[in-house]
């Protein structure tokens, strides 16, 4: 079990290295830009990176997602992700929410990661909520790498 544990920890490490090194190379002016009204800018998937870290420590502890159904989940987690207003806030929320994540994995017990979990957007063994915040944070750096693409840079950041 320790080294699954072990396993998902580096995982999130590296999708959080990843999601940040990619975020860094994103100018100033266009932090929120986004390419029509309905897409997140580089900004707000970070702020969505951070706020869904959170949830994820939260279900990794035991605890029940806020809402009761997935479209109230949603509502919750976007205005979260619309308090988050500069590159610093979500850097920091990044950085402490990752944390959370990993301080949350080493709080496992063997039960725990054998059990099964229910949320309002999935029902999933543990193992599967272990390994998704490095899954995640590595597929919202390649939508902002994608983000770099419209707007010119064609250099890959993604880089750990």
């Amino acid at each position: 079990m320790s080294e699954m544990i072990e396993q998902c920890k580096q995982s999130a490490q590296k999708g959080k290295s990843q999601f940040l090194n990619t975020f860094a190379f994103v100018p100033d002016d266009k932090l929120t830009w986004s390419p029509s009204p309905t897409a997140k800018s580089a900004l707000r998937v970070a702020a969505h990176v951070g706020v869904a870290n959170h949830a994820f420590a939260g279900v990794l502890r035991g605890e029940k997602m806020p809402g009761t159904d997935f479209e109230e989940l949603i509502e919750r987690m976007n205005a979260a992700e619309l308090g988050v207003t500069s590159r610093e806030q979500a850097v920091q929320l990044i950085e402490e929410s990752t944390a959370a994540v990993l301080v949350s994995l080493d709080s496992l017990t063997p039960e725990a990661v054998g059990s099964m979990v229910e949320t309002p957007v999935v029902n999933a063994p543990m193992a599967f909520f272990m390994s998704l915040p490095g899954l995640h944070m590595s597929t919202h750096a390649a939508q902002v790498d994608y983000l770099q693409t419209i707007w010119g840079d064609l250099d890959m950041h993604m880089r750990m």
